[in-house]
């Protein structure tokens, strides 16, 4: 009879524990977990906060609304749970896991020790961070008593300091019934996800729902009244918080596994069927390195649909199987109050760092067919070799996101490139999609890139030549009623309707090297003045990534 011990009570640890007995029905299973809550879905934490969901037992239900606690697993899985029961030490030599529970010391042997340990947040060196009123949301626990605060205290103002997913989340908690200040110290915020121009939407959407962001911003003290908190001092200023949430990030809890004599890098080191330097010993989940497969380095990636996969190779492993983990892409998404926030791959930024040699395109448009009722939006960003390879995608929007982000991390995990997604045979009607989705049109424009069919600069880039004053022509090929509406205050600025532009061109200078980027709305009409100006002879013309779509996100000419 096996003898399997699962050292942490979360994603991994039970969806090993739970495949391990799927496959032996004889195996003895031990979980082991040092909090007192067990199998809980932590992702839904935030949304706890926020009242969304309304106890904390709720994030433990089966889909049919049973409580996963210690009698459902001993139950329905024949799986014994220890629970406020914390693993000490681990005699690799003997086979044994001494653990403590209730202040007494006992060692429970194994065949097989599966290590689940998950992560803690990160504590960075922040005077003041001991007050009361400041708060990291690592468990269960961390979200009942930020509740409970929040209950009991007087609260109208709170510091979410970390601009990621969590932070994020827990920043639209905390907006409906305080105000809220996001403090980041980098210059975009969720700058593990976007790139600096789709950043920015979710920047405006933010201030457009009442939370003031600060980036580019380090925080040099949490202050204190009386001992609880009073706000938050940084480079630029003091903010004034009873609340303060740390969502700065989170590492590999590795301490069992480093005492252990275990191979530890950025995480525990594991190989493909997740085993660690020891055959014995397993480990998954938030605690363990990743193998990017598009860059081939090692990532760490702490997201519950990669412990979840990794607990079930585990358990096929276990129990006699030879089941492999390939490996992560990157993929995650976030909700910011209407807007989804979604990425796959590798950012811009990241594929540059890693030396790859890149193009992209902006696919900014509605979610569906453009005349039907109930469109939203979606602003897609596409990453690719020059070679073709697809590298990443991006995008957000308060319209269907997740779907695109799933066909093109199917399309990344498959390998494909730019040209296998403009064939891709996706579903069209009306309420849907466009007729050439979003997906497929941001393919295109990579595509024509890379056949020299059009040339283009990034908004960012936009902005910065008109703030350094270059000689260039910005042709807005709107109509008059849209540049009516709104434009860029600039002399620079010239609009001539792309149905007009044939006609036109002896409003543009005579010199066939004069840069002009074009402008329409999402990119066609932008797309369309480019080949025509090409086919005049105009030899420096461009397109603006994401026109004025992306424009209006929060970027103002300097004047």
């Amino acid at each position: 009879m096996r003898k399997i011990v699962v050292i942490g009570g979360g994603a991994a640890g039970f969806k090993a524990a739970a495949r391990a007995r799927r496959r032996d029905e004889m195996a003895e299973i031990t979980v082991i977990e040092k909090s007192r809550h067990i199998s809980v879905c932590r992702c839904g934490m935030p949304y706890f906060i926020a009242g969304l969901i309304h106890e904390i037992e709720n994030l433990q239900e089966t889909p049919y609304g049973v409580i996963r606690d210690e009698d459902y697993f001993r139950r329905v899985k024949n799986i014994t749970v220890l629970k406020e029961t914390e693993a000490k030490r681990i005699d690799r030599k003997e086979k044994v896991v001494e653990v403590e529970q209730n202040g007494l010391i006992e060692e429970i042997p194994y065949d097989y020790l599966v290590l689940t340990t998950g992560s803690t947040s990160s504590f960075p060196q922040i005077p003041g961070i001991n007050s009361k009123g400041v708060f990291w949301l690592t468990n269960p626990s961390d979200a009942l008593t930020i509740v409970d605060y929040w209950e009991k205290e007087d609260i109208s103002d709170a510091v979410v300091i970390g601009s990621g997913p969590t932070g994020m989340e827990c920043a639209e908690a905390f907006r409906l019934g305080m105000s809220v200040t996001v403090i980041e110290i980098m210059s975009t915020i969720l700058p593990q996800l976007l790139d600096a121009e789709m950043s920015l939407i979710v920047q405006k959407h933010l201030h457009d729902n009442g939370v003031k962001v600060m980036t580019d911003c380090t925080v040099r003290e949490i202050t204190s009244d009386g001992g609880k908190v009073s706000g938050v001092k940084t480079e630029n200023g003091f903010t004034e918080a009873q609340l303060v949430l740390i969502a700065a990030g989170i590492r590999p809890d590795v301490s069992l596994a480093k005492d252990a004599g275990l191979e530890v890098g950025k995480a525990i080191k594991v190989n493909s069927r997740l085993q660690t330097t020891d055959p014995y010993v397993f480990a998954g989940g938030d605690c363990v390195e990743n193998i990017n497969l598009i860059t081939g380095k090692t990532a760490y990636t702490p997201l519950g649909s990669v412990a979840s996969k990794h607990g079930r190779v585990i358990g096929d492993n276990v129990t006699g199987g030879m089941s492999e983990f390939r490996g992560v892409i990157g993929t995650a998404v976030v909700r910011v109050f209407d807007l989804t926030v979604a990425k796959t791959g590798l950012t811009e930024k990241e594929a540059e760092d890693y030396g790859f040699d890149i193009v992209t395109s902006m696919a900014p448009g509605p979610d569906i067919y453009h005349h039907f009722p109930g469109r939203k939006s979606l602003r897609l960003k596409l990453i690719a070799e020059k070679n073709g390879k697809l590298l990443g995608a991006q995008a957000v929007g308060d319209g269907v996101v997740d779907k695109r982000i799933d066909i093109l991390a199917t399309a990344i995990w498959m390998e494909a490139e730019v040209e296998d997604v403009t064939g891709f045979d996706l579903a069209y009607s009306p309420p849907y999609s466009q007729v050439m989705d979003s997906v497929i049109h941001a393919a295109n424009m990579i595509k024509n890139k890379l056949d020299g069919l059009v040339d283009s600069i990034s908004i960012i880039e936009l902005k910065n030549k008109f703030d350094s004053n270059e000689d260039f022509i910005l042709l807005d090929v709107r109509t008059e009623e849209e540049f009516a509406k709104g434009h860029i205050p600039d002399s620079r600025v010239l609009n001539i309707p792309v149905e007009d532009l044939r006609e036109s061109l002896h409003r543009l200078p005579d010199d066939r090297e004069k840069e002009i980027i074009a402008v329409c709305q999402i990119g066609s009409r932008g797309y369309e003045a480019v080949r025509i100006l090409s086919g005049a002879g105009y030899k420096n013309v461009k397109i603006a990534d994401g026109c004025m779509a992306l424009w209006s996100f929060n970027l103002e000419v300097s004047k």
